[in-house]
């Protein structure tokens, strides 16, 4: 064993997943970010490498994506080595796969040929778009999925121009990394009982489809009742401010060019903002009668360019002053590359590690996703080199195999993984609640604690209960007035019979609500505590606001998908124009870090509820929306001597490269990705073997890299000549990735298309909905089952639930006259 990489489970801590095994076939991203999660959880992560390394071993993350883990190069193609892996897999708990389906069946490694060969193993596959449907057999590049999703259109007002947008953000990856999680964390839960191991499936598609708030309903109502309510885009086709939320969410910049995301949504904010800024007499002059809600585009404009002027009066150290001395105001500063992780609030939690790399030196990064009793859930090790542990993981391989117990048979249970969980939720709108809405459809129970008036987000949107239908999915629903000595009194009986408490309030809001983890685990000490706040449980920012556009701007998700836009100040149309750009890519309805942290939080729960299993306690966890975000771009905050460059957007917005990007067609776009060396003979061929890319420029992967814009400028010609159509149809058909942009909001898309709505949606039921489409779950299992239900009222299940606890009818019906509890 090498000294300077001991195996997890000879640590000090008692890591959560210390003694379990995982093979990491993959070579992609997504499953890079999924095994980095487990190792950080203290498993022994293999990495199988091809003799001439990971694919990921050239991008500047890799250090951080593969600390933890140690490295065994294999030529699977070699019978010799295919052995030594099926060694390696008979003393594995999880096998985690990239590939597509028939390159799996080609390696041997299927479901059946797995449970039969290894009976405890769990698998994951995680692919592009699933093992089946029209889909499956598309090449999994997550530009050609968010290009043929629609996702390039939901965010097409970032790009300076016409069309849709490239989206830079691995938003896709991230989905089909922790959807992963939750698959493989759920499937050991259930080993624990059964015995047995499974199959789980996750895929860019579904997990994408994970960061969406309310735009599903909101679109499903446009489809199902045309003309029920007006929706109003966020911005004119002119560029000019439309929707009121705009101005609270200003994004602007300061007097010295810094640009700030102002998060002052909550109406006591906003007047404090307007205040701060000297515009109080808008408050009562009847000019501003209604503000921020105008009817006239006269007003929304000069009231947006009057503010863009009075945060331009100051510079960013003044106004870094303002929001030190006043506490009702917030903005963050657009931060990107490694510069996110000096925020203050990463350093207080100590998010951000440096860990000696033998090989580049100290390295900067991401701390692990989840923390527990506020520190790093284990200490980050260096990324192995290329081979480094071939002699210490093979070694029992290559001993004579021990006589094999015969394996019970695998039972063909279909029962929930997370049945008998039991999950207390406090929390609004969307990030953390979401968490637990993935929960629900793998069986847990989720207990939704309201105040009497419902939760905020359920009316964010002028149809009743659209805004809130998504992330009510699945939940029990009870009205509680915790500022009572009553209220508080219900919530404890009910924490006293749950498994998992999640919390997402402001610093210092769960103490004074008695729901704080010290107060419920002094009720019952087997409860599993995680706190998901957007910022800390303390800190310098753990009492603000946080707001999917603050966060983004902060953890660099805005400027990395626009990296020019904040250059661009001179004059008030450009501060408008990238302004626009800006709000836009920090958060739309369908691409958000709401989606992004709720991920995480789902995987922190399983995690705990993994280690109670285990018979292993955490103390208390914290996952928060900042610190999830860092390790979704990753790639773009990590830090050492001399790194790799990171991808960047070009100033169009088309793509990275030009052998990953959008070109116009006859009619449409088509999205391009061909990036590996081995995809060029295959894409000229698909082409036609047109003369313009026999140019010497383009003969070697080096060469084209040398003159890319050059190779762009001729694929560009090449790609005008036909139609989008026509151009997915001939190069799909070589196997060459290349798809149309969808031109339509994906959730348009997938209510729509008969053969996408099979494959990806299921039916459900709500009071308000009625039968409807849903998204189907993000996670499939080949033995145990899921479940897709629909949204449920604001305490809609109070009286049922108080019952539950022993409260007879009268004391129920005295508790609503004296408005403890509502619904």
């Amino acid at each position: 064993m090498s000294a300077r990489h001991p195996h997890p489970s000879l640590g000090t801590g008692p890591t959560p997943l210390a003694g379990l095994t995982v093979v990491d076939l993959s070579t992609t991203l997504p499953g890079a970010q999924a095994t980095q999660f487990l190792a950080d959880g203290g498993a022994d992560v293999v990495q199988i490498e091809p003799p001439e390394g990971h694919p990921l071993r050239a991008t500047a993350a890799w250090p951080a994506l593969a600390r933890g883990r140690r490295s065994v190069a294999l030529d699977l193609a070699d019978g010799g080595d295919r052995s030594l892996l099926d060694g390696l897999l008979g003393r594995a708990d999880v096998l985690v796969t990239t590939c597509r389906p028939r390159a799996r069946k080609k390696l041997g490694l299927t479901p059946r040929a797995l449970s039969a060969s290894h009976p405890r193993l769990v698998s994951a596959a995680i692919t592009g778009w699933g093992s089946h449907g029209p889909w499956a057999e598309l090449k999994g590049y997550e530009g050609l999925v968010m290009a043929k999703l629609g996702m390039f259109h939901a965010k097409r007002l970032v790009a300076p121009r016409p069309g849709p947008s490239f989206v830079s953000v691995p938003y896709a990856s991230w989905g089909a990394a922790h959807s992963a999680v939750h698959g493989i964390l759920a499937a050991l839960i259930e080993r624990e009982s059964s015995g047995v191991g499974q199959h789980v499936e996750a895929d860019l598609t579904r997990g994408v489809g994970m960061l969406d708030t309310w735009q599903w309903f909101a679109e499903m109502i446009g489809l199902r009742w045309p003309g029920a309510y007006e929706t109003t885009d966020a911005f004119s086709p002119e560029g000019e401010p439309q929707g009121a939320l705009l101005f609270p969410l200003l994004a602007a910049p300061t007097k010295d060019g810094a640009w700030l995301q102002f998060a002052q949504t909550e109406p006591r904010l906003f007047v404090a903002m307007l205040k701060e800024f000297g515009l109080g007499y808008m408050l009562t002059d009847p000019e501003w009668k209604g503000i921020p809600r105008f009817e006239d585009q006269e007003r929304k404009s000069r009231l947006w360019e009057i503010m863009f002027q009075k945060v331009a009066e100051r510079t960013l150290a003044e106004w870094q002053e303002v929001f030190r001395t006043n506490p009702d105001i917030s903005a963050e500063l657009f931060r990107s590359g490694p510069a996110v992780l000096d925020h203050p609030q990463l350093l207080h939690d100590e998010r951000t590690v440096v860990v000696e790399d033998p090989e580049r030196g100290p390295v900067r990064q991401p701390s692990t996703l989840v923390h527990a009793d506020g520190r790093p859930l284990s200490t980050p090790r260096p990324a192995p080199r290329l081979d480094e542990h071939r002699a210490d993981v093979l070694r029992p391989t290559l001993a004579p195999p021990a006589p094999k117990t015969p394996a019970a048979s695998a039972p063909a249970t279909t029962e929930l993984p997370l049945e008998g969980v039991t999950i207390l939720e406090f929390g609004l709108m969307f990030a953390a609640p979401f968490g637990a809405t993935m929960l629900t459809d793998l069986g847990a129970r989720v207990i939704k604690v309201e105040s009497l008036t419902g939760d905020t987000i359920r009316g964010v949107l002028p149809f009743p209960e659209s805004g809130g239908a998504r992330v009510m999915q699945g939940k029990e629903s009870i009205c509680v007035d915790l500022h009572t000595e009553d209220g508080r009194r219900i919530v404890h009986a009910l924490a006293r019979r749950c498994d998992v408490v999640l919390q997402s309030f402001r610093a210092g809001a769960a103490e004074r609500a008695g729901v704080d983890a010290a107060t419920l685990r002094a009720l019952n000490p087997d409860l599993i505590y995680v706190n998901a706040p957007g910022y800390g449980v303390d800190g310098p920012y753990g009492r603000k606001p946080a707001y999917a556009p603050s966060v983004a701007a902060a953890a660099g998700l805005a400027l990395t998908d626009a990296p020019d836009a904040a250059a661009r100040i001179t004059s008030l149309a450009e501060v408008k124009s990238s302004s626009l750009r800006l709000n836009q890519a920090a958060a739309v309805p369908t691409l958000q870090v709401d989606g992004v942290s709720a991920l995480g939080a789902a995987s922190a729960m399983l995690l705990a509820l993994l280690a109670r299993r285990r018979g292993r306690s955490l103390g208390d966890l914290t996952v928060t929306m900042l610190g999830t975000a860092t390790h979704t771009l990753v790639e773009q905050v990590v830090d050492y001597p001399d790194r790799p460059q990171s991808p960047r957007v070009d100033p169009g917005s088309h793509g990275f490269d030009a052998l990953y990007r959008m070109y116009e067609a006859a009619e449409g776009w088509v999205f391009l990705a061909a990036p590996a060396p081995r995809e060029w003979q295959p894409l000229v061929g698909a082409l036609g073997s047109p003369p313009e890319l026999t140019d010497e420029r383009f003969a070697t992967a080096g060469s084209r890299r040398d003159h890319d814009a050059a190779l762009a400028e001729a694929l560009a010609g090449i790609f005008r000549r036909r139609t989008a159509a026509d151009w997915e149809q001939q190069l799909t058909a070589a196997d060459v990735g290349c798809v149309r942009v969808h031109e339509e909001y994906p959730e348009v898309l997938l209510q729509t298309d008969e053969a996408l709505a099979a494959e990806y949606t299921v039916e459900a039921v709500s009071p308000v909905f009625q039968e409807h489409p849903r998204r189907d779950p993000h996670v499939r299992f080949s033995r145990s089952s899921t479940r897709a239900k629909g949204g449920c009222m604001a305490g809609e299940h109070t009286d049922a639930l108080l019952a539950e606890l022993g409260y007879p009818a009268t004391e129920i019906a005295g508790l609503r006259e004296r408005k403890i509890v509502g619904g």
